[in-house]
């Protein structure tokens, strides 16, 4: 079986050559970057805030609680955030094309990252739970980004995974440009259990799974969610983390 398996790789890279999933050159194997993509691509590793997944830029900015002052002052409801890479051109390249140019080949890529970022959460986890779009932007889509990423560290990890425990009750604007405080007030009554999933989030520790982190306003909403209809813990896995300067000013950044 390993051999066919083995001869069907060879044969499909054959035919279609592995490419870089950022630029497009083509590589050696099917999944993996090009020396200038890696190069470029920022890897959130330790030390980081033990809270949001903040990367530290030195050891001594983390302080005896590996927290950063934001986390201190404005607690998250979930336990622990990782995220596989900082969000910038480089990462924007892999997410970008997987939400809005169908290519979803690019899923596999962010997971494999994702695990690695997010070992110790995936062991932890009782059931992956990705964050859900509106059902007309699921329907123009065709798809939900966080659903694949889910589904794809589900399998790999061998958990358990529930596309459609949560819900967006109603529509929200696009969150791109606004401040992290309207994010919150923006999102605040827009996410609910599915009625029919209620019975799988009491008592477990849910992991929850999407692309970007940025001000945290929706996974802030997720958890405040599934913590209210009885998860035991929340934890937040990313493919990518945004470092936000806002959340420095005040009571009006807060990540609630």
């Amino acid at each position: 079986m390993n051999r066919i398996h083995s001869f069907a790789h060879a044969t499909l890279d054959l035919l279609l050559p592995p490419h870089c999933p950022s630029c497009a050159i083509e590589v050696p194997t099917q999944g993996t970057f090009c020396a200038a993509c890696f190069t470029a691509l920022n890897f959130v590793t330790a030390p980081l805030c033990q809270a949001c997944g903040l990367p530290f830029a030195t050891a001594a900015d983390a302080g005896h609680d590996s927290t950063c002052p934001n986390c201190r002052a404005y607690p998250p409801p979930w336990g622990h955030a990782r995220a596989a890479f900082l969000y910038d051109d480089a990462s924007r390249r892999l997410i970008l094309p997987l939400k809005y140019a169908d290519r979803q080949e690019n899923a596999a890529v962010l997971a494999t990252h994702m695990a690695r970022a997010g070992r110790t959460l995936l062991a932890q986890a009782d059931l992956l739970v990705p964050v859900p779009l509106h059902r007309w932007r699921l329907f123009r889509r065709g798809f939900n980004q966080a659903g694949l990423l889910a589904q794809t560290l589900a399998r790999r990890a061998s958990r358990p995974m529930c596309l459609d425990a949560l819900v967006r009750a109603r529509r929200t604007r696009v969150l791109g440009t606004l401040s992290a405080a309207d994010r919150a007030h923006e999102l605040a009554g827009a996410f609910a259990i599915r009625p029919s999933r209620a019975g799988t989030v009491p008592g477990r520790r849910v992991l929850l799974i999407d692309d970007v982190l940025t001000s945290g306003a929706t996974a802030a909403a997720c958890a405040h969610v599934l913590l209210d209809a009885g998860a035991r813990h929340v934890d937040v896995l990313v493919a990518s983390r945004v470092p936000d300067p806002r959340w420095r000013q005040g009571p009006q950044a807060e990540l609630a």
